[in-house]
């Protein structure tokens, strides 16, 4: 076969992935970009190219500010604890304990679940004085809660529930890793004398570092377009306090039919994501050591 042969042959497996990320990604994209550069249509009245006014809209919009100010303390809040919980559970599971198969299957559960079905199984845990966990402070004569009725906890609650629901999504991650690394490192470390807590912070995290940064970059994204669980246990209250930024581009689009400032919102939102993407891989990539 010769070379240009091979690279028709080449082109062509890659034609049928090629179209469906340009029609399903890339195009929608670009659609996007320029919706919101026009107005929306209503009724008789044709859209028409407005210019940056989109934009201008959004500086001087002080839900989608509380929407993204929500959004960034819930990502502070999701992110970090639902890596390390991950990581801490990957090592407990990869060890040899009883019931390791039962504490992988319970750990992994929540991640199969539908988004609606978890909102609604932790509606239940929240209903004022009849839920579980009104339930439980009960019992200690803690007085009964409104937790996804007060501005002070609503999103904490939110929080709670995201993760419950991708810790166990990032341990598969983690615990494949783990299993990937030959057992003669630790082996050898011990032979040498070091710690179990000295191996961990030396030898297992640094080759642990392309899962982490490829975990890092999933739960930045999904942060960032949780959408279900606000529907269904918040709808954004109360207040806003619950506003995040894609269900606040949701009820833009969907609920005020306003699609060029919907559109306008989404730039941002992509805009925003593919940043945080930048840096996660210019400050994280140097620390990564593949095997």
């Amino acid at each position: 076969m010769t070379r240009s042969a091979q690279w028709l042959y080449g082109w062509l497996l890659l034609l049928p992935a090629a179209v469906l990320l340009a029609l399903f990604t890339h195009y929608p994209a670009v659609a996007t970009l320029w919706h919101s550069f026009r107005s929306t249509p209503r009724g008789s009245r044709a859209s028409t190219f407005v210019g940056v006014d989109n934009y201008a809209q959004l500086v001087d919009d002080p839900i989608f500010w509380q929407s993204l100010t929500n959004n960034l303390w819930f990502a502070i809040g999701t992110i970090p604890l639902s890596i390390t919980l991950a990581l801490l559970m990957a090592v407990w599971v990869n060890g040899r304990i009883a019931g390791r198969g039962f504490l992988r299957l319970a750990y992994f559960t929540p991640t199969v679940l539908p988004m609606i079905a978890v909102a609604n199984i932790w509606l239940f845990f929240y209903t004022p004085e009849y839920g579980l966990l009104e339930q439980i402070t009960g019992a200690f004569g803690m007085p009964a809660h409104n937790w996804l009725g007060s501005k002070n906890s609503a999103l904490a609650a939110l929080m709670v529930v995201t993760v419950w629901k991708e810790a166990g999504f990032f341990m598969i991650f983690y615990l494949a890793a783990l299993q990937q690394m030959s057992p003669q490192l630790a082996e050898a470390a011990a032979i040498e004398g070091a710690s179990r807590a000295y191996f961990f912070r030396r030898v297992t995290l640094p080759l642990l570092m392309p899962t982490t940064l490829f975990v890092l970059v999933n739960a930045v994204i999904n942060a960032f377009r949780l959408v279900d669980h606000v529907v269904v246990m918040t709808r954004g209250g109360p207040d806003n306090a619950t506003e995040l930024l894609l269900y606040y581009i949701y009820e833009i689009g969907f609920r005020f039919w306003d699609s060029a400032y919907a559109a306008a919102l989404t730039m941002v939102l992509l805009l925003l994501l593919g940043v945080v993407a930048l840096l996660q891989f210019w400050f994280l990539e140097r620390k990564v050591h593949y095997q």
